[in-house]
């Protein structure tokens, strides 16, 4: 398996993005704004993420996804784990992520990873997408915000 960086004239991977944020729009932005890495195995894309630097020394992780054919194998755990190394490596002190309060699983692995809950953006979901999103039976409300001092 290779992590590497989209390349400049490289088709961003949509539909691997779309299976953690399903608005186009906000990922156009973000992957225009930010730096895209990819994973691939057997010469095929099955992970994804994007980092964007937010603030001075500070980077955020905004999207990682994995194939659903690759789910299960430790695959999004080395995608973080490569974000934070790349963070680290970058220069940023503090690197953040957002996931769905529905997001049980994220949750879990952002936690593995030694990322810290700092707060809930009430709503966020309501207010930024068009149409409700439910995971696990939850719907998905607030934007649970996560950190990491690197």
């Amino acid at each position: 398996m290779v992590i590497r960086k989209l390349k400049t004239a490289e088709e961003i991977p949509m539909d691997l993005l779309l299976l953690a944020d399903p608005s186009r729009t906000l990922i156009e932005d973000y992957v225009r704004r930010g730096t895209c890495f990819l994973t691939e195995s057997n010469d095929q894309i099955i992970g994804v993420y994007v980092l964007l630097p937010t603030r001075p020394e500070t980077i955020e992780l905004v999207n990682v996804a994995v194939s659903e054919t690759h789910h299960g194998m430790g695959i999004g755990k080395r995608l973080v784990t490569d974000a934070i190394q790349k963070a680290r490596s970058g220069g940023y002190r503090t690197i953040e992520v957002g996931t769905g309060n529905s997001s049980l699983g994220q949750l879990a692995l952002y936690q593995k990873c030694g990322f810290r809950i700092t707060g809930v953006d009430r709503d966020f979901f309501i207010k930024h997408y068009s149409e409700e999103i439910f995971e696990n039976g939850i719907q998905c409300r607030d934007m649970i915000r996560l950190s990491l001092d690197l």
